[in-house]
């Protein structure tokens, strides 16, 4: 999917406005505006600069899963107790904390107000209502179970944000560390190891590599600190925007897949939001090539967003779902193989809903795996470096002993 650049004015207030937006070719991405409300003036693929430079996009903030969750869950229960659409949208805009939520509910009580359907409204707004979402309530209004619309979806926020709470939690820890372990180096680097080095500046002992070593970097730190911190922000800031480039992206995705570590939890947690994402989309009424679409967009890894589109130029061709899963190679063999009785029984929705359940559970054991697994690594890893420094400090010590001894 490539990023495009483009001018564009507003259908209703006529006013012009400028942006990126991600699709497969021009067409699709003129389109996408259309359907935004928007009339595309000028759509060009977005150069390096264009991408790299949008500072905006580079820290924005995505609403949280748990807002999302909570919002859909407010709206069922007005709706269900008959309030209006437009005086749900209106109450919610007021009680919403979140900013971004806020700006979205706002826009999209304004376009409810002026006729538009909510789904509409929504479109408007991608970067706060996720698609998912979007095609969910669309098929909500067509069918008139917008409350079991948004109940699904409140559902399916709730297990997003569990699994993305058991990730966090799980980094906590190895960030805690990090952390210490940069303070422990930093202290010891500014007083522990001047502190020594001033005992040894009288005595003609020659120091240890290892020594001279980290008696440079302490120097270097006490009066060059701000060349490490302007070092440390500019490399927070370009592995963010190296992130946000397909370079970056298939990059970070290959690691994810690749590395011991990760690739266990990886699998399982795609392997769950696939499954509990098409459910949602086959339970509205969506078709299998659209639901797939739809999927694709919401898988977190690149290459499974890639597997995905395959799928869906071959199911579009009538090939089952299941033998373009198998041949990815990304997925285990228990999702294909499930997803293949679900094909030949006709019951595909409760299959994936069982492999969601499944694959839930599952991402919980591998995340206290890597939990377990993480912190003796990262116990090593202090102690190495701390190691290191204090043995720069003794190196010299040792060498003045041993050259009483010889006296």
């Amino acid at each position: 999917m490539a990023t495009f650049k483009y001018t564009a004015v507003d259908q209703k207030t006529g006013k012009s406005s400028n942006g990126t937006i991600e699709a497969d070719s021009l067409q699709k991405a003129s389109d996408a505006l259309k359907r935004q409300g928007l009339t595309p003036t000028e759509v060009r693929e977005a150069g390096i600069l264009d991408k790299d430079l949008d500072m905006g996009s580079l820290f924005k903030k995505k609403v949280p899963v748990r807002d999302m969750s909570l919002f859909c869950r407010q709206f069922v229960s007005m709706h269900r107790a008959g309030v209006t659409i437009l005086e749900s949208m209106r109450m919610l805009t007021e009680q919403t904390e979140n900013p971004t939520l806020k700006s979205g509910l706002e826009d999209c009580y304004l376009g409810v107000q002026k006729g538009e359907s909510l789904a509409g409204s929504m479109a408007q707004r991608p970067d706060v209502f996720p698609k998912l979402l979007i095609h969910m309530v669309e098929a909500g209004e067509a069918s008139g179970s917008l409350d079991i619309a948004f109940e699904r979806m409140a559902v399916q926020f709730e297990k997003s944000a569990k699994i993305q709470g058991l990730i966090k939690k799980a980094m906590v820890y190895p960030i805690m560390v990090m952390i210490v372990a940069v303070v422990v180096v930093i202290v010891m680097l500014t007083y522990i190891v001047p502190t020594f080095m001033d005992m040894f500046a009288d005595m003609e002992i020659d120091m240890p590599k290892i020594t001279l070593a980290v008696v440079a970097a302490s120097n270097f730190v006490k009066s060059r600190w701000y060349i490490l911190l302007a070092v440390l922000i500019v490399l927070v800031i370009g592995i963010r925007y190296f992130s946000k480039t397909a370079t970056g992206e298939r990059l970070i995705a290959r690691a994810a897949i690749k590395i011991p570590l990760l690739a266990d939890l990886t699998t399982k947690q795609n392997s769950a939001k696939f499954a509990r994402n098409l459910s949602t989309m086959l339970a509205a009424g969506i078709s299998m090539p659209e639901a797939v679409e739809i999927v694709a967009e919401t898988m977190g890894n690149k290459f499974y967003q890639e597997s995905m589109r395959d799928a869906r130029t071959d199911v579009m061709q009538g090939v089952p779902l299941s033998q373009p899963l198998e041949r990815s190679g990304l997925f285990p063999p228990m999702v294909y193989h499930m997803v293949r009785i679900g094909e030949e029984t006709g019951n595909i929705e409760s299959m994936l809903d069982t492999l969601a359940d499944y694959y839930e559970e599952e991402v919980e054991t591998a995340t206290e795996a890597l939990m377990a697994a993480l912190e003796p690594l990262m116990i090593i890893i202090l102690a190495a470096i701390c190691g290191t420094i204090i043995g720069a400090v003794m190196a010299p010590m040792a060498a003045m002993y041993t050259g009483l001894d010889n006296l």
